[in-house]
């Protein structure tokens, strides 16, 4: 009996390399043989190979996952890998069908392993109902909750309430916490369109600090303002652009 195989479908390079490497652990007799990060190329691979089973992100560029199930049903077996609020969720779970919430917890993709193994010997599921009801009462896309930083084989989650502020860094982006940093390979200016504005705010060209993390304002003699952090020495420089964020503080 040959390995079944399965193609991955993720537009975040770092989740989908976690989940390949989880699946590794959970799943050994699984091969791999595509991966990809917009429908487009899902679509494509799922012409090439014909898996199994397809991992499958629901938000993706260019094509999304509930576009590119309609075309792949009947034709294998779909795991939805999703960030969907509950009611979302309450979908899938209605249709019997097989999800996994981002951050991917080990545990909840061991028991949807276990679902897609006992299912591999029959036909794919019916999407039919879950697209329709998905596509006609999906929630917008959420701001970013998370972010993900690879230091050394480490892949570290960081919710975006526990950052203190971002710092563009040359193409880079450092991660500023209470009590450490990390740079991620992502510009400033990609990361402040995912931002709730509410809570992130730009202060400088090159800074966005969470709000909730202000200690106060304070102004030097030059009448310059700089913002004090609640567990954080450091303070960071407002540009002329921003100070009228700090005007009633």
């Amino acid at each position: 009996m040959k390995n079944p195989t399965a193609i991955l479908v993720e537009d975040e390079a770092v989740l989908r390399g976690e989940l390949r490497d989880k699946l590794a652990h959970l799943w050994p007799e699984l091969r791999v043989v595509g991966e990809a990060d917009d429908g487009v190329d899902a679509l494509r691979l799922l012409a090439e190979h014909s898996p199994d089973v397809m991992f499958l992100d629901v938000e993706m560029p260019r094509l999304n996952g509930l576009d590119v199930a309609r075309q792949a049903r009947g034709r294998c077996h779909v795991v939805f890998v999703t960030a969907y609020d509950a009611h979302a969720v309450a979908a899938f779970e209605h249709g019997a069908l097989d999800y996994i919430l981002k951050p991917i917890d080990l545990a909840r993709l061991a028991l949807t392993v276990r679902r897609v193994e006992r299912r591999l010997g029959g036909t794919p599921q019916d999407l039919d109902d879950l697209l329709r009801q998905l596509a006609t009462s999906r929630p917008r896309r959420t701001h970013l909750r998370w972010i993900n930083a690879s230091q050394g084989d480490l892949v570290r989650l960081i919710t975006v309430d526990d950052v203190c502020y971002f710092q563009a860094d040359t193409g880079y982006t450092n991660v500023v916490t209470n009590d450490s940093q990390v740079l991620i390979r992502r510009s400033l200016k990609d990361l402040e369109v995912e931002l709730d504005p509410a809570i992130f705010w730009p202060i400088h060209r090159s800074t966005i600090v969470n709000a909730n993390a202000i200690a106060g304002v304070v102004r030097d003699f030059r009448g310059r303002i700089s913002v004090t952090l609640k567990s954080r020495a450091e303070k960071l420089p407002v540009s002329e652009a921003h100070v009228h964020l700090f005007r009633q503080m």
